[in-house]
Order: C-alpha cells, then structure tokens, then sequence
C-alpha cells in the first residue's frame, strides 16, 4: 500500500511538473502560435463548432466558417484560422469567377459583427491541375498559387464587367479565412466568416492573376538591430521564418516589416515578379496592406507616371483600414515588357510604437492565351 502511494505521488508530481513546463513553454510563444494551440484544442474538444457550412446557389458559393475565438489583441495574421477545400460545382464544364466577399458574424446569432475582426481571407488553387486542364502547363510553379486575397478594409471584390477567372466547376478552390482584433483588449467573443464566391457559367473574357508586393533587404547577420537610416531602402523583418526571401544573390529580403513612428515611403521593383513577355493589359487589381498605410501605387518608371494609385482611408478613432480601393478597368491599361515597373507604399505610424507592414497587389491580366485556346474549342482534360 505504502509502495502504491508513492507511485501515485511521484505520477503527481511529474503531471505538475509537466504542466509547469507546458504553460512556460505556451506563455513564451507569438501570439499567432498561442492563437493556433487554442484553437486547434478548441476544435478538438468539440467545444465549439469546427465545422464549415456551405451553400451553393446558381452563381453564388457561400461559405460559414468554423467558430473563432477573439480572447484578446491579434493583429494582422496573428488570429485565429480555419482552412477549407471547396468546388463550385460536380462536374468538369467550366465556370466564370468573378467576386469574392468575406464578412463577421456573431457565432450565436449570426449578426453581421464589425469588419475589424476580418483579417485576410486567401483564395488558392492548385496550379498543376489548372494550368494542366487548359494545357499551359508551362506556367506551373511560376509563382505562388494564391489567386487573390480580401483583407481588412477590402473585404469584397469585384472584376469589370465581362471578366473573370475561369476554372473547371469540379476543381478544388482552397480557402483559409483568419480573425482579427486590432484595438479590444478585454473581450471574450466567439465569430465566424461567411465567404462567398460569385461565378457565372456565360462566358467572359478570361483573367489570370499576378502577385507582386514588396520586398526589402535586411542584414540577415543581424536582422533584428536598429534603428535603421530612413533612406537606405532596408528594414527589420517581423520574422524570418516566413515571407523572408532570397534575391538569388545571397541577400535576404523581407515581404513583411516593421515600421517606425511617423511617414515613411517604401518601395522595390516588380519586374521579375511580373514576368511580361511582350506586354500584358491590366484589367483588375486587389490591394493587401496593414493599418497606416495611407496609399500604394503601381508605378511605371519608365514613363515616370502612376498606373494607378490606391488611395487608402484609416480609421481616425481607432486601429483598422476603414476602406482600401481596388483597381476595376474594363478597357484595360497596358504594361510592356521593356519598362520598368514597382510598387510604392506610403505610411503614417500615427502610434507611439512600431507596427508591422505588408504591401501587395494581386494583378488581374488579360488573358490572351487561354481566351484563344476557348474560343478554339480546344478540349480541357
């Protein structure tokens, strides 16, 4: 009996120690990281609901989000996320993309909440099966499959009239959508996202999607040391375990950085990210930015001249970007191959602290290519 109690008291003290251990190791992980554990403890528990709800209407796909919990400050890409795989239709006949809209709901009530607890929701796809499916299998792996994104202050999108994105109805979408929280610091509140995708089966003029954003070099020996020179063209990362890049000649730039009190102006060439063969014409555009930005532009350096600016609006009484514009042209502006293009980003840090940035443009082409291939009739496997 002694024998067995002992045993049993050892078993104690090794389970405290135990969770001692994990609450020193959970309390010194990044909010994002702290985020992802209770979520995914959430969801597995079965203490709120980890189950996406679709709907599928004739020219509307509608997304419900599992249930997140806004427990405290998480600002941008730091909230709680949930992912989901979706297709628009059973069969392999082709359909026409041409909106996209996230908005916050009370979890309970279903109440449209606030679009400051939106903050991204990224549309993916699979570029080997489409390019395969349309036989332009020479675009694989070109650049990161991400079709667009909605974000804080742009949280609906529309192409020009006549255009959209084509895909086969049976092709696999993937949809992450995360939560956001940039100024209520005491609150306990359970959302969800409602995602809806707006699609045609008329045929429209086909679009294909280019990301370009900006991107910084950091002194990967010391990334983290500054204060930095304003006009050196560098910055501090946020991390360099994601959005840290490689320019090919061992430098490291960073697509996600911190910026200091006050304005400042950031920039850094898109040519290689644009990659145009002869020219390409610019139809839409949707616009991913952090708070305190205060405008981006697509800039042509060639002719000296803006190919449009997106103007953004901040709130004034609190943290959140109250409206950032997207680009929409039905006759389109055209971009050549031998000029030279980058993307400008303004901000005002209206804070007394460091903030982070991001500065992204998912571009909306023209596509030549794939419209001769359609109108040819040429069989997509």
């Amino acid at each position: 009996m002694m024998r067995r109690k002992k045993i049993f008291k050892f078993m104690g003290v090794g389970l405290l120690l135990l969770l001692i251990i994990g609450c020193i190791w959970y309390l010194q992980l990044s909010n994002r990281h702290k985020a992802i554990i209770k979520t995914t403890f959430l969801y597995k528990t079965g203490l709120v609901d980890s189950k996406w709800k679709v709907k599928n209407n004739s020219g509307k796909y509608t997304m419900i989000s599992p249930t997140f919990l806004i427990d405290g400050i998480y600002k941008s890409m730091e909230g709680p996320k949930s992912s989901n795989y979706v297709q628009l239709s059973e069969d392999s006949s082709i359909l026409w993309m041409t909106g996209f809209a996230v908005s916050a709901l009370n979890a309970k009530t279903s109440e449209k909440l606030s679009n400051d607890f939106i903050c991204h929701t990224n549309i993916d796809f699979n570029d080997v099966k489409y390019y395969s499916n349309f036989d332009l299998k020479d675009r694989i792996g070109k650049q990161y499959p991400r079709l667009t994104s909605l974000s804080n202050g742009m949280e609906n999108f529309q192409f020009p009239k006549g255009y959209g994105v084509p895909m086969q109805g049976n092709d696999l979408l993937f949809i992450t959508t995360e939560s956001l929280n940039h100024n209520i610091k005491d609150i306990t509140k359970w959302i969800k996202h409602k995602v809806t995708i707006d699609y045609s089966s008329e045929k429209q003029k086909p679009l294909m999607s280019q990301t370009v954003f900006i991107m910084l070099p950091y002194d990967k020996n010391d990334p983290y040391k500054g204060p930095l020179d304003p006009g050196n063209g560098s910055c501090i990362p946020v991390e360099t375990k994601n959005h840290s890049y490689d320019d090919g000649k061992g430098n490291k730039l960073s697509g996600h950085w911190v910026i200091p009190v006050g304005k400042n102006t950031y920039s850094s060439s898109i040519n290689q990210q644009l990659q145009i063969k002869d020219s390409l014409r610019l139809h839409a555009a949707a616009i991913h930015v952090h708070p305190f930005a205060t405008s981006i532009s697509l800039f042509d350096k060639t002719t000296r001249k803006a190919i449009f600016t997106s103007s953004i609006k901040n709130y004034t009484s609190k943290i959140g970007l109250e409206k950032v514009p997207q680009f929409s042209s039905e006759q389109g502006v055209w971009l050549y191959q031998n000029h030279d293009y980058e993307l400008i980003l303004d901000v005002n840090n209206t804070t007394s602290e460091n903030q982070d940035m991001m500065g992204s443009m998912f571009l909306f082409f023209y596509d030549w290519e794939l419209d001769t291939k359609l109108n040819k009739n040429i069989k997509v496997h």
